[in-house]
């Protein structure tokens, strides 16, 4: 799977005005960050997720975003804090914004991991 570089560099104009997108890749797929916060990230596949946590979840729930799930080795599914962007997000520009910034609220909130 090739990496949607197109969607990156449309996040990254949405959000000039907030702050430098950068990304890691990752696993066919790319980690975002907002000036050093992580708050996205990208499948292989080009879908979009935002970071959530307790705090966002009931945004997300309203606009009826679906949690991130896989499948563990051992056959049971996993969740992890990431929401799957609205639809709207892919046209709009100030729609992608204002779920970006969700996103980067809860990354910030996030607890630090030790390198």
């Amino acid at each position: 799977m090739t990496l949607d570089r197109g969607l990156i560099d449309w996040m990254a104009e949405a959000l000039l005005a907030d702050g430098a997108v950068t990304h890691r890749r990752m696993m066919g797929g790319a980690t975002l960050y907002l000036d050093g916060i992580v708050f996205a990230i990208v499948g292989g596949d080009g879908d979009l997720w935002f970071k959530a946590d307790a705090d966002s979840d009931p945004a997300w729930d309203a606009a009826g975003c679906a949690r991130f799930t896989y499948e563990r080795s051992d056959g049971r599914v996993a969740t992890m804090n990431y929401r799957r962007a609205p639809q709207d997000c892919h046209d709009d520009a100030e729609a992608l914004r204002t779920w970006a910034l969700l996103g980067v609220a809860a990354g910030r909130r996030a607890p630090r991991k030790k390198r």
